[in-house]
């Protein structure tokens, strides 16, 4: 029977007198892949950011069996946790090469980098053919598989993945998209955030729809796509 690997319990938001996140609840079991959708301004990103510990938020946050609303951002990757930022967030001066580095910063294993590296190569095989140029001048697409591998190099547990269709063009996000498939097919746990509510409900087995700093509604993602709510909300139906 599937665990909860993450879960976030009357999370809360604020920015100034604002209320971005008003209380959600969410749970992702081991080997998931679930996504969070809504329209813009919903709480999505906020929410992501909240989890890997970017911005404060009340309530609690639940991961591995640890509580980590007090735990600082920058020790979660050692922990198995690593976002992708909307934006993607590469490091537009290094090459390609330094960025998948960079993700393994926390690492001593010298082998087993070696060994994530040349599977980030299989997996994402322009970054291989990119791997000594600069990584600010990839195209959009090529920038948002580096982030990805440049997480992955981390070896998390649990992947953050914010937007990832956010500015690209349609073939793109349809590469991109297989790699998220590949990765969870791989048996890593996934969360999600994405304005293509179509696309995240093909690809994740769950979804939670966000709007106004509220979840509206949880179900499978079958179900959702057949909710009249969601067909005529977010699906243009």
């Amino acid at each position: 029977m599937a665990k909860a690997l993450l879960e976030a319990l009357n999370l809360q938001i604020h920015y100034g007198g604002i209320a971005a996140v008003k209380g959600i609840s969410l749970v992702v079991e081991e080997g998931e892949l679930v996504c969070l959708i809504g329209a813009n301004g919903a709480g999505k990103t906020s929410t992501l950011k909240a989890l890997a510990r970017m911005i404060p938020s009340q309530g609690e946050i639940h991961y591995c069996n640890e509580r980590i609303e007090a735990c600082p951002g920058h020790d979660l990757i050692g922990k198995g946790l690593a976002l992708v930022p909307e934006g993607r967030g590469i490091f537009a001066r290094l090459t390609v090469a330094e960025n998948l580095a960079m993700g393994a910063y926390h690492r001593k294993d010298n082998a087993g980098i070696a060994a994530d590296l040349e599977h980030i190569y299989g997996l994402l095989p322009r970054l291989k053919e990119r791997a000594a140029q600069v990584a600010g001048t990839l195209s959009g697409g090529e920038q948002q598989m580096l982030a990805i591998g440049r997480a992955l190099m981390g070896r998390p547990r649990l992947l953050l993945l914010d937007e990832p269709s956010m500015g690209l063009a349609p073939l793109m996000v349809e590469k991109v998209f297989e790699v998220v498939r590949a990765v969870a097919a791989g048996g890593m746990t996934i969360l999600l955030v994405e304005q293509n509510a179509r696309l995240a409900l093909e690809v994740c087995s769950r979804g939670y729809v966000m709007e106004s700093g509220q979840i509206t509604l949880a179900d499978t993602s079958s179900a959702l796509l057949a909710d009249s709510r969601v067909r005529t909300a977010y699906l243009g139906e």
